[in-house]
């Protein structure tokens, strides 16, 4: 049974992905800081099958530690801060987690021969596109924000360990992720509590942005494609195909949740925001075989049907929220 080492596994995206590595008989062991938007109870159905470790992946003795007494065969690495919005008002935490968190990370991994170092990226790194053209792994990166500053550092760290230290590290950037359990700052479920709560539903400009939507199941079955087939030295584009503009997706939301588009409020546009993502994901899809399951029409009902069955772990989430609300949404 492989070892793997996952950053970040009570969040969103890595909770998912732990999920299903117990699925498929790997052994996991899961480093967490248990930030506001980390939560133990994503993988309580697995829980038994997992060893936890709370620590902030920029202390280096207590991930040494782990890495001594854990022995993973591969790393997994998802730890990030990742809200964009949050990063234009402090950029700090970012620099911190993102980049010195994932050079800790590379650095133990090169010193104790880790088989793979997957490295997680994101779409974001790239900048933005007009109406035309798509994102491929060759395209010079051009973040714009802080969070995909640091995420571009992040991806960049990775390259160098490979080629100057040999440190096996495969990079993936997905596109934008959503379903069940992600936390409420994101725009699909904060779309949806806001509707439910019949309060008005902040757009950013005019709501034309464009983003590619994935689901997090889609993107957890990827990871494991590139994990178990991927090359080493190569970087993997993670896309549904599916792009949207922001106003569709609110709009989709409140017809499935039986709500009027009354409630949608236009607020002043995010700073430096990107217009379109749109990644060309042809190299996983005809190298390894990976293709899409969940179409999106299919995942924003499932989306928007879970969230409304779980509101009470969604709206207890409120506290460390209305505060940032009155700082991003003017």
């Amino acid at each position: 049974m492989k070892k793997l080492l996952v950053t970040g596994g009570a969040g969103f995206i890595g909770s998912e992905f732990v999920r299903q590595g117990v699925r498929r008989g790997y052994k996991v062991f899961l480093i967490d800081k248990l930030t506001y938007a980390g939560d133990m109870k994503r993988i309580k159905e697995v829980e038994r099958e997992v060893t936890f470790y709370r620590i902030n992946i920029t202390d280096r003795k207590s991930i040494e530690h782990v890495f001594k007494t854990v022995k993973p065969d591969a790393v997994v690495h998802w730890a990030a801060e990742s809200h964009v919005d949050r990063s234009i008002l402090d950029a700090s935490p970012f620099l911190d987690t993102n980049i010195k968190g994932t050079q800790i990370l590379l650095e133990i991994s090169r010193q104790q021969g880790i088989e793979k170092f997957l490295n997680i990226s994101t779409d974001e790194v790239y900048g933005e596109l007009e109406e035309k053209g798509q994102f491929y792994e060759t395209t010079p990166l051009k973040p714009n924000s802080p969070y995909s500053v640091s995420k571009a550092s992040a991806d960049m760290l990775g390259r160098v360990y490979h080629r100057t230290y040999g440190v096996p590290v495969i990079t993936a950037r997905p596109s934008n992720n959503y379903g069940p359990w992600q936390y409420p700052e994101k725009l699909i479920p904060v779309v949806i509590l806001k509707a439910m709560n019949n309060e008005k539903i902040p757009v950013y400009g005019t709501g034309q942005n464009i983003r590619e939507w994935l689901f997090v199941t889609d993107c957890a079955d990827a990871i494991f494609r590139v994990l178990e087939k991927g090359t080493v030295g190569e970087i993997y584009n993670i896309g549904s195909g599916e792009e949207k503009r922001n106003i569709e997706v609110v709009g989709t939301i409140l017809k499935l949740s039986g709500k009027k588009e009354g409630l949608i409020k236009f607020v002043k546009d995010r700073l430096g925001h990107d217009y379109r993502y749109s990644l060309n994901s042809g190299k996983i899809r005809r190298e390894l075989g990976w293709q899409i399951d969940m179409p999106f029409a299919k995942g924003i009902e499932k989306t928007v049907r879970w969230y409304i069955e779980n509101m009470k772990w969604v709206r207890s989430k409120l506290k460390y929220l209305t505060k940032y609300w009155e700082m991003a949404y003017k």
